[in-house]
């Protein structure tokens, strides 16, 4: 028996792997999401999610996703803040071949971007003004609103959208945002301060008027706990 490595070889047909990312971002009035402008064939010039094909190099799904997120748009997150949402594989979803994309999704401050590799640009987008997309996306991020609708009452993705200190009004606008209502702010107040949630910070926001707003943190253990408890009322 020798040492060599056994060489394996497939006759069998295999598609194409690629990657998607739905990166939102909240600033503080809006939902928004980053898209880049294709500069190459298929969809030359149509808006899409950022991403791209898995490369021998790619240990993971994951790494393709954060690398193709650095190359087109030149946003880095970490891979604890990558959200898996599912794989897309109708067969006619890209037109030059068979392509299977594992989608993922994120929540990040919005920053400054720019595009790169085959982005001819990248760009911020208010969620109910997306231009039209290219191949499937408009399907993934829709997938994705109601998947962020969800996970906001089990994991405190939404409160890395505000920082390290916020006020209840910026708390019940990025609720509101997300789920596309509007609460009863005295209701919203009232019940989010019950729950042990917040962490009051004996401060309030600088610079404004004697009623300025006060500042808190979130509890992140204690939210995990309670969140899916709370039941906000919609403004009547």
């Amino acid at each position: 028996m020798t040492n060599e490595k056994k060489q394996y070889c497939y006759e069998y047909w295999r598609p194409s792997v690629a990657t998607d990312c739905v990166i939102f971002g909240f600033d503080g009035k809006k939902l928004k999401i980053l898209l880049i402008e294709r500069n190459l064939e298929p969809f030359k010039g149509y808006w899409a999610l950022p991403g791209g094909f898995l490369r021998e190099s790619d240990k993971t799904a994951e790494d393709c996703a954060l690398r193709e997120l650095k190359e087109e748009t030149n946003l880095e997150i970490t891979p604890d803040r990558l959200w898996q949402l599912g794989i897309f594989s109708e067969e006619k979803r890209d037109p030059r071949n068979r392509v299977i994309s594992l989608a993922f999704y994120a929540l990040v401050k919005p920053s400054d971007v720019k595009g790169g590799d085959d982005a001819a640009q990248a760009q911020w987008f208010d969620i109910d003004n997306v231009p039209q997309l290219a191949f499937d996306h408009a399907q993934i991020l829709n997938k994705a609103r109601n998947a962020i609708k969800q996970q906001i009452h089990f994991d405190p993705i939404g409160y890395d959208l505000l920082g390290e200190e916020f006020t209840i009004p910026q708390v019940q606008t990025l609720y509101e945002t997300i789920q596309g209502v509007t609460y009863d702010r005295r209701n919203f107040a009232r019940k989010i301060q019950s729950s042990g949630i917040l962490i009051p910070l004996g401060k309030k926001v600088e610079g404004t008027s004697h009623k300025a707003p006060q500042l808190f943190a979130c509890d992140k253990t204690i939210f995990k706990e309670k969140a899916r408890q709370l039941k906000f009322e919609t403004k009547k």
